[in-house]
């Protein structure tokens, strides 16, 4: 993993962090995914919190001028999608994660531990 994305990964789990996200997790897909290298995925317990970490990410990420590709599902806040290109991070509500269950659909991903600053 580059250091710099080392130090992006870890912006975005300072955001999560800060807006109180539940049970961040950070998926290394390079190997078996050419969609991106890693996924961070998160939770909240209710669609306010989903928003309030979405738009904490965005906003430290972009003043660190790191453009975002593209962004799903903000309207319903459900689950929404924020495409970094190497990054993907996946911020649900607390039932949809578990029902969507991307850790085990990813099961052959290396799970990585990254501190935050």
């Amino acid at each position: 993993m580059e250091k710099e994305q080392i130090n992006i990964i870890s912006k975005i789990l300072t955001c999560i962090d800060n807006k109180l996200g539940e049970d961040p997790v950070v998926l290394d897909v390079h190997n078996i995914s050419s969609v991106c290298d890693y996924f961070v995925i998160a939770s909240a317990s209710s669609l306010r919190q989903v928003k309030a970490i979405v738009d904490e990410i965005e906003d430290e990420l972009s003043e660190e001028n790191i453009e975002l590709i593209s962004k799903e599902g903000h309207n319903s806040k459900r689950w929404v999608l924020l495409d970094y290109g190497d990054i993907v991070i996946h911020i649900f509500y607390k039932e949809d994660r578990q029902f969507y269950n991307l850790e085990k659909i990813w099961k052959d991903a290396e799970i990585l531990n990254i501190d935050i600053n």
